[in-house]
Order: C-alpha cells, then sequence, then structure tokens
C-alpha cells in the first residue's frame, strides 16, 4: 500500500509544481480583419457624410462617391463573416444602410444608422476594444513625430510638410467637429489598417501597445487638457462609474458623453482622460470592474449564439474577475462571497443548458447587484480593526484545522505504536509544507502569480489527493480496531511496514495536507496584507496559532489516555469524515477552475467547512466516499468474525 501511495503522492507533487506556473487560458471573443474593417468604415461614414450630403443634395462629389464605395463595403464585409445566428439581420441592416447612403438621407439619420450598425456588429463578433494598460503617451508623442506629423503637422492640424502633395487632404486632428464624433478606438483601428482611397497606410507593424499609444496621443489635440477636467473626474462618482476602465474610454466619444453630461463638461474630462489615461486604471481596491466587463462579454457572446465562447468569458469573469479579491471577501463577508460563487457555477450551468436569452439577462443582472454589493464590502470605508482582526484569527484557524487534525492523528499513531523515532518524518512533512509556502508567497508576489485557475486545480487535486489517501488509511486503521487485530498487527507486520518507503509516506501525506491549507493561507493573507493593518492581522495570526497549539496539546494528551483499540476507533471516524469533507472540496475547487461541469443541486445548503456545495457532481463525490467508507466497514468487521471463529 505505502510504495502504491508514494507513487501517487510523487505524481501529486509534481502536478502541484507545474499548476504553481499555469496560466489561465486567453478568452478572446471572436475578432478578424473583416469585423474591424467594416467597423472602421462605419465609424468614418458616421463622422464625414456631413460633409459630403446637405439637405439631400451632394455637397462634394468625392466625399460622396467615397461614402457610397465605403457603404458597399461595408455590406460586403458583413455578408463575408462567418456564420452566426445574428448575421442575416445585420447583412439586412447593412443594406437598409447602404441604400440611406445612395438615397441621400440626412446626415443625422446616417451617422445614427452608422453608430447602430457598428454597436450590433461589435455585439455579435466581438473585436479587443481597449489596451490592456494604459497607453504611454510620451511614446505615443514619439511615435507621431516620427510617422505622422509630416502629413498631419506637429500640432495635428493637418498642415504638415506633405500635406499639399495628397488629395484628399490628410485629416485636422484640432478640428473640434470631427474630434467630437471620434473614439480613441476610431483611431486605433485607422492606425491599424489604414484607409483605402487616401494616403493613409496600415502601420500595422506596430505593436499593438504601440497603436494605442498613438491613438490616444492623437485623440487628445482637439481638447486642451485641463484642470477642470481633472477636478470633475476626482469629484464626481457618477462620472466615474460611467467611465470604470479602460475599454470604456477607448470607445468613448464626447458627443456620446455630452448627450449624458453635457457637452463642455463632456471635453474637459475626456481632454483630461485622454492625456492621463492611468487615471482609469487607478481603481479602488476590490474593484470587480473586470468581472462586470467579462460578464457583460459573455452575455453578447451568448446572444449571437456563441455559447462555448459565453461560457468561457463567464469562467473568466470568476477566474480573472472575482477571484483575485475572493480571500479579501471571504475575510470580511464569507456569506456574500459563498453566494456569488454559487451565482457564478449558475450562469456557466445555464449557459451549459442553453437557457433563455432572458434568463441569462436576469442571472448576469444578479451578479452585477451582487459584485456592486461586493465592492462596498471591500471598499477601504468598510474595513476596521476588528474585522481586520477577526478575519486573521478565523482564515488561519479555519484552515489550519484540517491539516492539525490530520497531522496530530499521525503524531498519535506512530507513538501509540511505539514508533517515536519516526513522528520526526511527520514533523519533516509539515514544515516542509510551511517552507514551500514561503517560496509560494514569493513566486506569487515577485514573479509570476497565481492565477485563480491554477489556485483551484491546486486545491482540488491536493484535497482529492488527500482524500483518496485518508480514506485507504481510515479503513486500515478501523480494521485494527477489531479485538486482537492490533497486537497481530503489531507482532507480524509492523517493522516491514513502518520501513523507510512508509517513512516517505508519512512525510508526503503530511506535506500534502499541510501545503493545501498553508497556499490557501497565504492568499487570504495577502489580500489581508494589501489592505494595511499589518500589526493586527499578526494579533490576529498569533492568536489562531496559540489556539491551534492548545488543540493539538489536548488532542495528544486525550489520545495518549486511549486504549489502542479506541483510539483507532475514533481516529478511523475522524479520518473518514475529513475524507467525505475534502471530496466535496475537491470536485467543487475544479469545477471553480473549468474542469467539472456544473449541475445545481439547489435543495442542498451551502457548508463549506463541512465541504457540501449546492451541486450534483460535488454531493455525488461525498456520497461515493461515504460508500466506500461503509464499504470498507462492513469488509473490516467481516474479516474480525472471520478471525473470531478460527
Amino acid at each position: 500500500m505505502a510504495v502504491a501511495a508514494i507513487g501517487r503522492l510523487l505524481a501529486v507533487l509534481a502536478f502541484l509544481a507545474m499548476v504553481l506556473g499555469l496560466a489561465t487560458p486567453a478568452l478572446a471573443g471572436a475578432s478578424d480583419d473583416d469585423v474591424q474593417t467594416a467597423w472602421r468604415l462605419l465609424d468614418y461614414v458616421a463622422v464625414d457624410y456631413r460633409g459630403a450630403v446637405t439637405d439631400g443634395q451632394v455637397k462634394s462629389a468625392q466625399e460622396y462617391a467615397e461614402m457610397t464605395e465605403f457603404s458597399a463595403a461595408v455590406e460586403t464585409k458583413i455578408t463575408a463573416l462567418p456564420a452566426s445566428t445574428n448575421r442575416a439581420s445585420l447583412v439586412a441592416e447593412a443594406k437598409a444602410f447602404r441604400a440611406m447612403v445612395a438615397a441621400k438621407a440626412a446626415p443625422d439619420d446616417v451617422a445614427k444608422a452608422a453608430r447602430t450598425l457598428a454597436g450590433h456588429l461589435l455585439g455579435a463578433y466581438p473585436v479587443p476594444l481597449a489596451p490592456n494598460k494604459a497607453p504611454d503617451l510620451a511614446r505615443g508623442a514619439g511615435l507621431y513625430a516620427q510617422n505622422c506629423a509630416g502629413c498631419h503637422g506637429l500640432n495635428g492640424d493637418g498642415h504638415g510638410p506633405d500635406a499639399a502633395k495628397l488629395n484628399p487632404p490628410p485629416v485636422a486632428f484640432r478640428d473640434a467637429g470631427r474630434a467630437r464624433e471620434r473614439s480613441p478606438f476610431a483611431l486605433y483601428q485607422v492606425i491599424g489598417q489604414g484607409l483605402g482611397g487616401t494616403a493613409m497606410r496600415s502601420f500595422s507593424e506596430l505593436p499593438s501597445q504601440d497603436r494605442w499609444a498613438l491613438a490616444f496621443y492623437v485623440s487628445r489635440f482637439a481638447f486642451a487638457d485641463s484642470d477642470d477636467g481633472e477636478r470633475l473626474w476626482k469629484t464626481d462618482a457618477a462620472l466615474r462609474s460611467r467611465i470604470p476602465n479602460l475599454a470604456a474610454l477607448a470607445g468613448l466619444t464626447p458627443a456620446a458623453l455630452g448627450r449624458e453630461i453635457g457637452q463642455d463638461k463632456a471635453e474637459k474630462v475626456l481632454a483630461y482622460l485622454r492625456a492621463h489615461p492611468e487615471a482609469v486604471t487607478e481603481v479602488r481596491a476590490g474593484s470587480l470592474s473586470l468581472a462586470h466587463d467579462k460578464l457583460q462579454a459573455s452575455l453578447a457572446a451568448y446572444e449571437a449564439g456563441d455559447r462555448e465562447g459565453a461560457k468561457k468569458l463567464a469562467l473568466s469573469a470568476y477566474l480573472d474577475g472575482f477571484e483575485p479579491v475572493e480571500p479579501a471577501l471571504a475575510a470580511r463577508d464569507a456569506t456574500l462571497m459563498g453566494r456569488i460563487e454559487a451565482e457564478m457555477g449558475n450562469l456557466r450551468a445555464m449557459i451549459g443548458r442553453g437557457e433563455p436569452v432572458a434568463a441569462i439577462k436576469d442571472q448576469v443582472a444578479v451578479l452585477d447587484t451582487l459584485f456592486s454589493d461586493a465592492e462596498e464590502v471591500l471598499s477601504p470605508g468598510a474595513s476596521s480593526t476588528a474585522s481586520t482582526f477577526i478575519g486573521a484569527f478565523t482564515i488561519l484557524l479555519r484552515e489550519g484545522l484540517e491539516a492539525l487534525l490530520i497531522v496530530v492523528a499521525m503524531i498519535a499513531f506512530l507513538r501509540k505504536a511505539d514508533r517515536g523515532e519516526m513522528v520526526r518524518h511527520v514533523h519533516g512533512g509539515w514544515v516542509a509544507a510551511l517552507a514551500a509556502g514561503g517560496v509560494t508567497w514569493a513566486v506569487a508576489t515577485f514573479f509570476i502569480g497565481v492565477s485563480g485557475a491554477s489556485r483551484e486545480l491546486t486545491e482540488g487535486f491536493g484535497s482529492l489527493f488527500a482524500a483518496v489517501v485518508l480514506l485507504s488509511v481510515g479503513i486500515w486503521m478501523h480494521g485494527k480496531s477489531q479485538a486482537g487485530e492490533w497486537q497481530r498487527y503489531i507482532n507480524e507486520t509492523l517493522g516491514k511496514a513502518l520501513s523507510r518507503s512508509s517513512a516517505w509516506f508519512l512525510f508526503g501525506l503530511a506535506f500534502i495536507v499541510v501545503y493545501r491549507e498553508v497556499f490557501e493561507t497565504i492568499l487570504f493573507y495577502a489580500a489581508l496584507t494589501a489592505q494595511g493593518n499589518g500589526a493586527v492581522i499578526l494579533a490576529g495570526a498569533g492568536s489562531a496559532v496559540f489556539l491551534l497549539g492548545v488543540i493539538a496539546w489536548v488532542m495528544l494528551r486525550f489520545s495518549a489516555k486511549l486504549p489502542v483499540s479506541e483510539f483507532f476507533k475514533y481516529s478511523s471516524a475522524l479520518i473518514a469524515v475529513l475524507a467525505v469533507v475534502l471530496a466535496g472540496k475537491g470536485v467543487a475547487a475544479l469545477q471553480e477552475a473549468g474542469m467539472i461541469d456544473i449541475a445545481p443541486l439547489a435543495q442542498i445548503p451551502r457548508i463549506p467547512v463541512l465541504g457540501l456545495f449546492p451541486t450534483w457532481e460535488s454531493v455525488g463525490a461525498q456520497l461515493l466516499t461515504v460508500a466506500v467508507v461503509a464499504v470498507g466497514a462492513w469488509y473490516n468487521g467481516r474479516l474480525a468474525s472471520k478471525s473470531a471463529t478460527a
């Protein structure tokens, strides 16, 4: 048994080492050149059509010819898109848009139709809408001087040294009328793909982040940055909620924001944010903006008929958006944290079952509300000395108790067997686990970081491995609790069973059960320390360590007074319970990592401390563990009866 267990142990240890470097798979939506080109052309027509047609008459034949060409290209690009449930309606909308341009419709109507079609297009075929970090405006200035100033002028007025040679002339970025209708995303698209029929070539050879830097630099020419814009941004919470992240800023035009808050105010705020995009990324602790964004992207993918993409995005909302703040939330409001976990699982299950779009929208709305509640709980003002102390105390006590029960049972067993020299291997295991935890903290802090998926995989596989080992050990101990079995075992096999290979087994089991809890505790404490109150956290942790020490002392004293058969009986029962708990926790963690599907079981309460989660898979794993325990107990009883009659 020991050799086989060691083989399993080494395999899992190797897996854990690998898991720490795992990254969550990229979960990008549909994105191709046809979508980007069609969107860019729609944006261009929405802005420039006004210069081609007035009161149903052609104002500029050259401009109108360009508008006609672009509207036809939009229809062609959309028709060529991959099949989806929304493509037919998009094609019909593109035909109607082309007909509007051909009929010389009013500029406001054409602009509105172009914006509407562009929005529907992105909803059905999502493309990247924002940089992955705040653009470097200094880099953008250098790129502009090198690649753009010759035509557009150093100050963006459209009068560069080469401008006179170009037909049509280069765009004047300082033109406030045009700039009000143009977003940084639109500029990013033009920079990446160029503009047919003009001298504007593609700069696709530039890295994406450079193109974003250039787009944001260009977008600030028309509106001067001022202290008023900064003041408005920092003092108006409602305004910050309208522009919660870089994606919102990149896709926003001054005209669109002006319709909501007033044009003057909109221009001042966007002038500030485009000159200082890092201001948007300076979100407060506990922000769940990424989780909100991923949920909306998941909903858009589901509406477009992409169930698999919607499911992946919903998983990303949990692993990338919610998981990083889960430890801090668990320390402040475990009930809310548990409800969010459950509702996120329900969303993925609903998507998997193909429920109506309306039901998915309702579920996303529920989660958005829960995320907002979580942000309030996680806000700096919601923290207190008492809540920090209680969080630090309960986290360490809860995570440490499971490991303590197993380690103390192992030590007590060895002492009962008069093999005190083997205890050092158990001590070596848990000490090594603490050291490995320190390395994990260093890696997570200074090097690669531990992703949400890595955390759940480590917890899941670690829990299931420990459950399997404990199950086999518990059944074995139950068998030795039968009358005469222990003494017979001592006389016949003890020396062989506690050989060098078994010593490594003891070391490995102690390492796994302790490392699993240390890994979890590190993540919780990292979240707490990020909020300050270091002395209070140390006080809470110290109190928990003291209480755990008292519990260990009482258990060892109590076990020393028990007869061997009674000790084995109680220990086997305790280990069986822990195996059931860990089986439920292991399956739940793998479900959260997206490795196991979720089938909700509404009738079952969620009690994490017992490993009880309301899913068929988790409850099924626990029932299977209980069944194995029952069969093992029956088998041991049968063997004992045969021994008694022999």
